[in-house]
């Protein structure tokens, strides 16, 4: 039996607390997470990824609003950008990223990640809570957005917002963007080999937008 009450520290980020949530006994669960309830939620799903042009290294995530027209810009980190991008893709990595090793992690254990939810946006920066189920008892772990989000993409669970954050940081788009498509003047046979080396070398932004290229071709060659 063990006395001492445990007690997060500030040196664990949110992967670190949720992997000691996991070992946690269901009576500790619920004294150290408030109960899973989310009211007026708005559901989000991701539009596109690009080039943030406010700072550098840094990608904008477009998020838009499933039942409307807003949009929600956040900008990212090129780590978190690239793990989002692969799995958008469906292109696998020699090595597993972080996020999915916590997600083998989690199904090990028998936690589930039910939701995302994009609570709180002050000075550009947006706070994530990552809500969680595991033997019937639900509990919930504050997240970086970029990282609740590449998580829900494996976890396919449903990513939500607030009315006031999607007022106040979001907007309707006047035009719709169009996405360009990489100018690759090589034959099927190069752009895959070229796709492999990209994989190996990971290099997944060259490796997207070549995957991209060949979807490209195959759908023109089949409807010739």
């Amino acid at each position: 039996k063990h006395n001492k009450r445990f007690v997060f520290s500030k040196d664990f980020d949110g992967f670190q607390q949720i992997i000691i949530a996991c070992f946690l006994s269901r009576r500790k669960l619920n004294s150290l997470f408030c109960q899973f309830k989310v009211d007026n939620k708005i559901e989000l799903r991701i539009l596109n990824i690009t080039n943030s042009n406010l700072q550098a290294n840094a990608f904008a995530l477009v998020m838009e609003e499933v039942d409307g027209p807003r949009q929600l810009p956040i900008i990212i980190g090129s780590i978190e950008a690239q793990a989002i991008a692969l799995k958008l893709k469906g292109l696998s990595t020699p090595r597993p990223f972080t996020h999915d090793l916590f997600v083998t992690f989690a199904e090990l254990l028998q936690t589930k990640l039910e939701q995302v939810f994009i609570y709180k946006a002050k000075d550009g920066i947006f706070y994530s809570y990552l809500y969680f189920e595991k033997d019937g008892e639900q509990f919930k772990v504050d997240s970086r957005t970029s990282d609740a989000i590449a998580l829900a993409l494996r976890f396919e669970c449903p990513i939500y917002t607030t009315e006031q954050i999607l007022e106040t940081e979001g907007y309707i788009p006047k035009v719709e963007d169009e996405i360009e498509v990489p100018d690759l003047n090589s034959t099927l046979e190069e752009l895959r080999e070229s796709l492999s080396k990209a994989v190996k070398d990971e290099d997944y932004e060259l490796a997207s937008s070549l995957r991209d290229e060949i979807k490209r071709i195959e759908q023109e060659d089949q409807s010739i």
